[in-house]
């Protein structure tokens, strides 16, 4: 239950509680029970009554009497003349007590009314006051078209000194720091200032860390808000969200504003399924003219962060509003090494832990990557009882943020342990005798969290810009090399090759039809993107060729595969005595590392 909940209830059951007692006050006086006068005079007559007592109201001479029997009972009832009933008490030698006429309570009449008022009208204004201010129901009803970017300043710690592995983004983003602190210095020569700079690189690499680090570095003014909090299901709403964000920001110029995953608001124009979106193309152009149009944001910078850069609109990606696109990559050894320093600093580690071998073995990891390993290594060491990090905690974390978690319980026949154990072991002879793809680094035949029956495991121990056509063919082998192995030691083939073969195919393809590998079809782009509809692409594209293309394509990918199966099953079937002893070790310790399976080949 949330706070604004939790408060809307107990302020409920106050003035409940208060409306009540303004009701039992009301009404305090004991409502009679049935008896009436007739029983009364019964009782005196039969001499059953003990005591009796007269209580007049204000609005005399009405009244009510209480009567106390012999027996301890008391009963009420009410008389319209107190005068009257006295003297007929006293007619039967009873002498009943008569109270004082009570005094009128002006604070029950006239103070607790107007009170009781107050603090209900009070509670309606702050209730309605709370949710505005924390986006409640109440607030989005009276608020649809204010701006959700959250403002900070002077309370951001990150600075660029903090951010690792990103030197050349960082020296780009200094000079923004720079106008910011110093704008006279550039204005003087006649330079303007990027109006906006746009983060793109894959998921993890650190787009969003490195806008925080330009807000702390600045100490000016950021406004951060997600391009999904712009859109809304009525139509203009998030127009008047992005006027009312600039206006805002203009009242704190100079300033940054950050906008994070903007390709949910800047997609292309009139694509996608179904055609343009009314509600988000009303959003982005009044982006694009809030970044430069008519009027002027002086001092205005934006940030913007996205992995999809290719879906976004080009009006929002011209010189004047984006002028600068900064790529965000993965980063190389250096920055690996550097950003593992960075998340080690508050972990306490063991001395056989060494962050250079295992930033050389960390190829293809983001910085969110990087600090996960780390992370998972930590949870292990306290899985343990342990209060440092050994490089053991690090290897296990390492296989299971690659491959997942091993599922050690699961119940395995004999012979699909038999069958497991010769795929794994014809992927690793692959993956040692092949030089572009190796070496091992762990084979197990212990079923993982992502539902495969074993793994191998590679140790890649460079960085690489781009892949060679050979690389990619010893790939495609390697994925193979499974399939292969079960076809030379069981003549017969299972199931459990499904992924490998799809990772083959879709290798292949694309040597055909994006990266011009094949001699046949020639150096010529016939990837035609199919899946890009669902994500800001033209639906009512036709493809780029013609069907007999398509099935020259198909022969071609075919012609790989099965060249590739060919020397695959080649080098298999040369290394078959290595295949027997690896996989003779695999059913005795399930898992075996790099240096156990290179051993095998010792003899060789």
């Amino acid at each position: 239950m949330s706070k604004n909940n939790k408060s809307f209830y107990l302020y409920f059951i106050i003035i409940a509680g208060l409306l009540f007692v303004t009701v039992w006050l009301g009404t305090f006086r004991v409502q009679g029970n049935n008896y009436t006068r007739g029983e009364f005079e019964s009782q005196l007559k039969e001499n059953n009554v003990a005591m009796v007592t007269i209580s007049p109201d204000k609005e005399t001479p009405t009244g009510s009497v209480r009567v106390t029997l012999k027996s301890g009972e008391e009963r009420r009832f009410y008389v319209t003349d107190v005068r009257e009933i006295e003297s007929f008490i006293r007619s039967y030698g009873l002498d009943p007590t008569v109270e004082a006429v009570p005094e009128e309570n002006w604070f029950l009449n006239s103070v607790f009314p107007i009170l009781l008022v107050t603090i209900i009208c009070v509670f309606f204004f702050v209730m309605f006051n709370s949710q505005n201010a924390s986006g409640g129901n109440g607030g989005k009803m009276m608020n649809f078209g204010k701006s959700r970017a959250r403002l900070s300043i002077g309370d951001n710690k990150v600075t660029l000194d903090g951010v690792a592995g990103l030197k050349e983004e960082k020296e780009e983003l200094e000079e923004i720091v720079e106008f910011l602190k110093e704008p006279a210095k550039f204005t003087r020569v006649g330079a303007r200032i990027p109006k906006g700079v746009l983060l793109e690189g894959a998921p993890g690499t650190g787009k969003t860390l490195l806008a925080k680090a330009i807000a702390g570095e600045a100490n000016v003014p950021f406004f951060s808000i997600s391009g999904s909090d712009f859109v809304e299901m009525f139509v203009g709403v998030g127009a008047s969200r992005v006027r009312d964000m600039f206006a805002e920001a203009k009242r704190h110029a100079p300033c940054i504003i950050f906008i994070d995953e903007i390709d949910a608001v800047a997609r292309r124009r009139g694509t996608g399924m179904g055609g343009g979106h009314d509600e988000r193309e009303q959003t982005l152009n009044q982006l694009l003219v809030e970044m430069d149009g008519f009027g002027v944001n002086e001092g205005i910078i934006v940030l913007a962060a996205t992995n999809r850069v290719d879906i976004l609109d080009p009006a929002i990606l011209r010189p004047g509003r984006f002028d600068r696109k900064i790529s965000v990559s993965a980063p190389d050894v250096r920055g690996r090494q550097d950003i593992l320093k960075v998340h080690a600093q508050n972990k306490p580690l063991a001395d056989d832990v060494d962050l250079e071998q295992i930033a050389q073995t960390t190829a293809g990891f983001t910085g969110a990557d990087l600090e996960n390993l780390l992370n998972e290594a930590a949870i292990n060491a306290a899985m343990d009882q342990r209060v440092f990090i050994k490089q053991e905690d690090i290897k296990k974390a390492f296989i299971k943020v690659g491959i997942g978690s091993e599922k050690k319980s699961r119940v395995i026949s004999d012979k699909e342990k038999r069958i497991t154990a010769y795929h794994e072991a014809g992927h690793a002879i692959l993956f040692h005798v092949l030089p572009d793809v190796g070496p091992v680094y762990t084979v197990s035949i212990i079923p993982t969290g992502i539902g495969a029956a074993g793994y191998t495991m590679p140790l890649p121990e460079k960085d690489e810009m781009f892949i060679t056509k050979g690389k990619m063919k010893e790939d495609i082998m390697v994925s193979l090399g499974g399939r292969i192995a079960e076809e030379i030691i069981f003549d017969d083939v299972t199931t459990g090759a499904f992924s490998d073969i799809k990772k083959a195919t879709k290798a292949a393809r694309r040597m055909v039809t994006r990266y011009g590998m094949s001699d046949n079809i020639g150096v010529i782009n016939y990837d035609d993107d199919d899946d890009e509809v669902f994500i800001g692409r033209d639906l009512a594209h036709a493809k780029n060729h013609s069907e007999i293309i398509s099935g020259e394509i198909d022969k071609e990918v075919k012609s790989i595969i099965d060249e590739c199966y060919k020397e695959a099953k080649e080098i298999i079937l040369k290394y078959e005595n290595i295949l027997h002893k690896c996989a003779e070790l695999l059913l005795e310790k399930e898992r075996i590392n790099r240096a156990e399976f290179e051993a095998l080949f010792d003899g060789e």
